[in-house]
């Protein structure tokens, strides 16, 4: 990856139909760089898909396709990133790890990544 701070995109999934899949695909079409971590090892076109966060990565973004029962084992993984900004999409929302970003000094914000790219509106948050 490039030295250009990049989105991790947590719930990832190799399966086509998945919301996640897509947020990967436009990510990369957007020219993002990005990071994939799911249950299982994968691939999504140029971006392996693995299964624990690194704290070596350098991330603007997280982007969230897990239900709330499944955020929590994450909770300090992602707080350790110190990512500027996190986004629940539909589905995901948890008041609860707001809370926590937000006294982290992470910027929360429920929307849907993929209507963020297509609309051009993703970064402007």
């Amino acid at each position: 990856m490039s030295n250009t701070l990049g989105t991790l995109v947590l719930g990832a999934s190799e399966k086509a139909d998945r919301y996640s899949h897509l947020a990967v695909v436009s990510l990369r079409n957007h020219h993002h760089p990005v990071y994939a971590v799911g249950r299982k090892s994968g691939q999504i076109q140029d971006v392996p898909i693995v299964t624990a966060i690194s704290s070596d990565w350098a991330i603007d973004t997280v982007t969230l396709y897990l239900n709330p029962d499944h955020q929590q084992a994450y909770y300090d993984s992602i707080i350790a990133l110190r990512p500027r900004r996190l986004i629940f999409n539909p589905g995901t929302e948890n008041p609860l790890f707001e809370e926590k970003a937000r006294q982290a000094g992470i910027i929360t914000q429920e929307a849907c990544t993929l209507v963020l790219l297509q609309t051009g509106q993703y970064h402007l948050y």
